[in-house]
């Protein structure tokens, strides 16, 4: 490891071009060669100072912001390109001159870090060297299958950044349970809070008055439910990480398969386990 700026802390301000940015997708643009880890840690210990106050990783940038931070630490590690990915080519449903929209699989994480080497947008960048500007306009779980975008201009990633921002965007999800939930449609209101397990983080349901809470809203609706199970639409009203995998968790209908909170696996249709 070696230092990154000297040992001194170091000033950056927000133009128009990055507004709307999540923080922390900012951040891992900016320092490259700064392992994710290692980010995430300085933003969750509150070393990273957004106008003098501290920011969470979700935070959205705005034009005009000023970032203070510490000095970090480049790892000295050989860069791997990652080999072309045809499958990755075929998930893509749509793509202009903005924007790529992509089926990304269950299974594949979205960036590299935490022991993955490359994901979706490391792949989408080796396969198209001539972009000056690549970057995710949102996150999905690694084991989470979906759509998601890439910007392919710094407007473009504003844009799509403030309307997420603004919940002009809408998200829906479907979702695998053991059965059906009680009542079949409604909302779930309760606040998380992140926990740093090992090297792994876990979302938990707390109090409203915990200090770390995150008010977290998510409204669901059973489409289909039999003996062998449910299927739910879910629609999340707010981003935290994990909200529906431990909203659904909390009153007890895990997502099938979701060994991290609790799901039973589905064989044939049918919990097991």
């Amino acid at each position: 490891m070696k230092d990154l700026g000297k040992n001194v802390v170091s000033r950056h301000q927000v133009g128009e071009e990055d507004a709307g940015q999540r923080i922390d997708n900012y951040l891992l643009k900016i320092l490259k060669g700064v392992p994710k880890s290692h980010v995430y840690r300085v933003l969750r210990s509150g070393e990273v100072r957004v106008n003098k106050g501290r920011a969470k990783p979700e935070y959205r940038l705005e034009a005009g912001d000023e970032l203070r931070l510490p000095p970090l630490r480049l790892a000295e590690r050989k860069q791997y390109e990652p080999p072309p990915d045809p499958k990755l080519e075929e998930a893509i449903l749509f793509e202009d001159d903005a924007i790529i929209a992509l089926n990304k699989p269950s299974g594949m994480a979205v960036h590299g870090g935490s022991g993955v080497s490359f994901g979706v947008i490391e792949q989408l960048r080796a396969q198209r060297p001539l972009l000056r500007f690549l970057e995710l306009v949102h996150r999905l779980d690694r084991d989470t299958s979906g759509v998601i975008l890439a910007a392919k201009t710094k407007p473009a990633a504003g844009f799509l950044g403030r309307a997420m921002m603004a919940r002009r965007i809408r998200k829906t999800y479907l979702a695998m349970t053991g059965a059906a939930p009680k009542p079949p449609q409604g909302a779930i209101d309760k606040p998380l809070r992140r926990e740093e397990i090992g090297r792994e983080s876990y979302m938990r349901v707390c109090e409203a008055d915990d200090p770390d809470a995150e008010t977290a809203r998510t409204l669901y609706r059973t489409l289909a439910a039999n003996d062998e199970g449910a299927v739910l639409e879910m629609r999340p009203q707010t981003g935290r990480m994990h909200q529906i995998r431990v909203h659904l968790a909390s009153i007890s209908r895990p997502i099938a398969g979701d060994v991290r909170y609790g799901g039973p696996l589905m064989i044939g249709g049918v919990a097991a386990g």
